[in-house]
């Protein structure tokens, strides 16, 4: 039996500029569990050596091996290894562990650059037999599952980009 194939999208309409949300997605720590509830690092980082010293070809050498607590009571250990970076707009990556596939995230500037949009996009396939066993029946509950993961990102960031403008104007 194939795995089923999970196309999974979020938008998230953030008060800050590309740049502010940058400063805090793509620093070369991968330091999402900071801000992140339920996200805890499965691992040390794994670094192979950049080709440079810049943060898109740092981040290119890095994976990130992450936990994310899901509000049905299971952990999936995800690896999040970056394959394009285009500083300040869009990453890509290669996810592997407990879901296999890629993902995406961009940001576009809204509101005359004030705000942003940040798209979220995941196609991956569950590795977990327990999972592709009973993804004909629940589908429904894993992707409400993945909603609330997400949503609680959403608000994780909102309050660290709070967070970093109130230490910014202090």
């Amino acid at each position: 039996m194939t795995p089923r194939l999970f196309d999974l999208s979020s938008t998230w309409h953030l008060r800050s500029t590309p740049d502010e949300i940058w400063k805090i997605i793509a620093d070369v720590d991968m330091s999402w569990p900071k801000w992140w509830p339920n996200c805890t690092f499965a691992a040390p980082l794994v670094r192979t050596e950049a080709k440079g010293n810049s943060q898109e070809d740092i981040l290119k050498a890095t994976t990130a091996h992450l936990n994310f607590k899901a509000s049905l009571g299971y952990t999936l250990t995800i690896s999040i290894h970056p394959t394009n970076v285009v500083t300040p707009s869009e990453i890509d990556f290669d996810a592997g562990g407990h879901l296999e596939g890629t993902g995406r995230v961009v940001l576009t500037p809204e509101a005359q650059g004030q705000a942003t949009r940040m798209d979220i996009e995941w196609r991956v396939r569950p590795t977990q037999r327990w999972m592709n066993v009973l993804t004909p029946l629940a589908t429904p509950a894993f992707t409400a599952a993945h909603s609330l993961v997400m949503r609680r990102g959403e608000e994780g960031l909102i309050k660290a980009l709070a967070k970093r403008t109130s230490q910014a104007t202090d």
